[in-house]
């Protein structure tokens, strides 16, 4: 497992060169965790690749686990932003189903980057400001509500994303480790969604449009 500083706060880009570099070498670690995973990356290749001094990359990022953390916050968030609304009458267990399934299969498309992401996100230390792994947390289980239709979260809506977020992750990472297969994967997230978006007796049910059809999901990593 790569190390931790709980110590050390990384800093965080304010100019608009900072923000280029800053991306630049998450870009370059996602390439890099693409080829050759987390243990192989090492950090003095980031800051090669990134063209950063290796003194700054530390600044940003004090370990591994902080960068590849940081680099999963990021595809959430592009994830976040070019998901599009699911199409009209499309309820939420189709709609919740699709998003997932579909940024899934993106995942599997490299492995060793996806795994690589999960195991930091897992170890991420939580510094003052919540740090990477708890915003993605958040920005998951945000984009599973908005594309269940619920615009006004009551607390049993947000657990429920938060269990259906941790079996996704528990689900994703079985197959990572090559313990069961991209198909059971599906089929485990179609049954998550049936057996936690459906309607409950004594619960509302989740708002959102009704009908069938999967989202269209954009890749999760596009690592250039």
């Amino acid at each position: 497992m790569p190390r931790t500083s709980g110590e050390r706060t990384p800093a965080h880009p304010t100019s608009a060169k900072q923000r280029q570099r800053h991306a630049r070498i998450l870009r370059s670690a996602a390439r890099l965790g693409a080829a050759h995973g987390l243990d192989r990356v090492q950090m003095q290749d980031v800051a090669r690749e990134s063209g950063v001094a290796i003194a700054t990359l530390y600044r940003y990022f004090p370990s591994k686990t902080h960068l590849f953390a940081a680099v999963m916050y990021a595809q959430v968030l592009r994830l976040d932003a070019e998901t599009p609304p699911p199409p009209p009458g499309t309820g939420p267990v189709e709609a919740v189903t699709g998003l997932l399934t579909g940024a899934s299969r993106q995942l599997f498309e490299q492995p060793l980057l996806a795994l690589a992401m999960m195991r930091a996100n897992n170890a991420a230390p939580v510094d003052h400001d919540g740090g990477p792994a708890r915003r993605t947390d958040e920005l998951l289980a945000g984009l599973m509500l908005r594309t269940a239709g619920v615009s006004c979260p009551t607390e049993r809506d947000r657990r429920v994303a938060r269990l259906l977020q941790q079996a996704w992750y528990g689900l994703l990472v079985t197959v990572l480790y090559e313990r069961s297969s991209p198909q059971d994967a599906q089929d485990g997230i179609r049954l998550a969604c049936r057996l936690l978006l459906a309607p409950q007796p004594g619960h509302r049910e989740w708002t959102g449009p009704r009908a069938s059809g999967p989202t269209s999901v954009p890749a999760l990593h596009r690592p250039t």
